[in-house]
């Protein structure tokens, strides 16, 4: 629900440079420490991430692949709680 997705701020993943990016969506943002590799062949992004859900600390780790259309397709977890697939757009 793009509702929830955009409630804080509009939702997005950014990579910058060689191992940085920033997530956002809903109530949580983090701060990535990228490795880039393959992933069954294709080129991958793993990451790790520390940040805040709402008011709380909050880490996990995600990774994304390109996918169809150059869309990015993954998993992202926040440690000892929920985790989710996703597919981001460029902006």
């Amino acid at each position: 629900d793009s509702d929830f997705l955009d409630l804080v701020e509009e939702a997005h993943l950014t990579f910058e440079g060689k191992s940085d990016g920033e997530i956002a969506f809903g109530v949580l943002k983090g701060f990535l420490d990228v490795r880039y590799g393959t992933r069954d062949g294709s080129a991958c992004a793993e990451f790790s991430w520390q940040g805040h859900d709402e008011d709380d600390p909050s880490c996990g780790r995600g990774w994304p692949t390109i996918g169809t259309a150059g869309r990015l397709v993954g998993h992202f977890y926040i440690h000892n709680g929920d985790d989710s697939a996703f597919v981001c757009e460029r902006g």
